[in-house]
């Protein structure tokens, strides 16, 4: 890509080449170097489009972000309960497997100091909001939502993220392990609302 070609837009998609060529380390790994480089400039061009590493490793983010959002809200439409939460559970697990670099770089938090309209704090939410609007199909009160979510959340993060770097090294089988996980969700979900509700 010719320098006159760059922009924010370019050169972010440039970082997510890079994050995508890196496997699961990918993001960890990106620097500015790695993207003028692959855009064929000096690193000191780059700052003509985005303000240092972080600004760019957050715009990679916002991307990221979207993508996985996209990828869950489109595997639980028209289900619920149970059905909609595996299916959550099987969409972040699939994005991280196939987008490991990318999956990585959703796990940047919004800046706290941020205004209302910082884009990786509206992509946040929108992230957040589709898993809420699953766990509603458990008939979760209000007040419990942020614990389920914090919950699910954690829970295949947790899975997924050991499985990425691979800390699963026992022969058995991984597939079953997590369709483990997920019962115990639905399970721990279900009784989450029944005694939230009494």
């Amino acid at each position: 890509m010719a320098r006159a070609g760059l922009s924010r837009e370019a050169v972010t998609a440039l970082a997510l080449r890079v994050v995508d060529d890196g496997g699961p380390q990918g993001f960890a790994d990106l620097s500015l170097a790695k993207v003028a480089a692959a855009a064929g400039v000096a690193t000191p061009s780059l700052y003509k489009h985005v303000g240092s590493l972080a600004d760019l490793r957050r715009s990679v983010a916002v991307v990221a972000v979207d993508d996985l959002t996209r990828a869950a809200a489109g595997a639980t439409i028209g289900r619920s309960g149970p059905d909609a939460l595996s299916a959550l559970a099987h969409a972040i697990r699939d994005f991280a497997r196939e987008h490991p670099g990318r999956y990585a770089a959703t796990q940047v938090a919004p800046d706290l100091g941020a205004g209302a309209d910082d884009p990786l704090s509206l992509a946040a939410a929108e992230s957040v909001a589709v898993v809420a609007a699953v766990l509603r199909g458990f008939g979760l009160p209000e007040a419990s939502t942020v614990d389920a979510i914090r919950a699910v959340r954690s829970a295949v993060h947790g899975f997924v993220a050991l499985e990425l770097l691979g800390g699963f090294g026992m022969p058995d089988d991984v597939d079953h392990s997590f369709e483990v996980l997920v019962g115990l969700l639905v399970v721990g979900i279900a009784d989450l609302a029944r005694s939230a509700s009494s």
